[in-house]
């Protein structure tokens, strides 16, 4: 399974977190990220993850793109609700395909530790 894991600053704290209770199930798959998402849960796990740029510069564009592709089966996103983002049209439009292509995503912890309970 192809995953994508992409967290907001704010929020990339819980995303290590999440990755680190789960390595050993992430270690399955193929992961993908945005750029500074990936690089933080790369060093604290052993995980492999392919980065793209990170989300302002591209990254959720390029994930969109691989989305739209029918090369990622599921996204874990933990965003931030309370901070505005500088490229809310890109995080959308990532939203909109996820729901156009029926692609499961994850926009938090508590969702994401449903979806990988059918992962175990």
């Amino acid at each position: 399974m192809n995953i994508a894991l992409i967290a907001h600053n704010k929020m990339k704290p819980e995303l290590i977190a999440f990755c680190v209770r789960h390595e050993p199930v992430l270690a399955k798959h193929n992961l993908f990220a945005t750029g500074t998402s990936g690089k933080v849960v790369m060093a604290a796990t052993k995980l492999e993850i392919h980065c793209f740029k990170s989300g302002p510069l591209g990254g959720d564009q390029m994930i969109g793109a691989k989305v739209a592709n029918g090369e990622i089966d599921l996204i874990v996103f933990f965003r931030d609700p309370l901070t505005a983002q500088p490229h809310e049209p890109d995080i959308s439009a990532l939203f909109r395909l996820s729901d156009v292509y029926k692609i499961p995503l994850a926009s938090n912890v508590n969702t994401a530790e449903l979806f990988f309970k059918t992962l175990k």
